[in-house]
């Protein structure tokens, strides 16, 4: 038991450390994208990861605060058969 728990520590704590942040570059020989079309200098790693509003909309659901009846909806239709 007392094993179990100490391997599950050490998982733990090596796990903890792979998270290691630093700034993204290059691998060595490589070298980031072109800039693009109209763009004086190219983007750098942090720019080119980053989502474009079509790629992760943001939300804009509004939440229900009370119950309301559903419209009719011309689609709702019954199964054939």
């Amino acid at each position: 038991m007392i094993h179990r728990t100490t391997s599950a520590i050490v998982a733990v704590l090596l796990l903890a450390g792979c998270g290691q942040r630093t700034d993204l570059q290059p691998t060595a020989g490589q070298t980031l994208p072109e800039a693009p079309y109209g763009a004086t200098e190219p983007l750098d790693a942090n720019e080119l990861l980053a989502l474009d509003p079509q790629a992760a909309p943001e939300r804009s659901v509004e939440l229900r605060r009370e119950s309301e009846e559903r419209e009719d909806d011309p689609f709702d239709l019954p199964p054939e058969g």
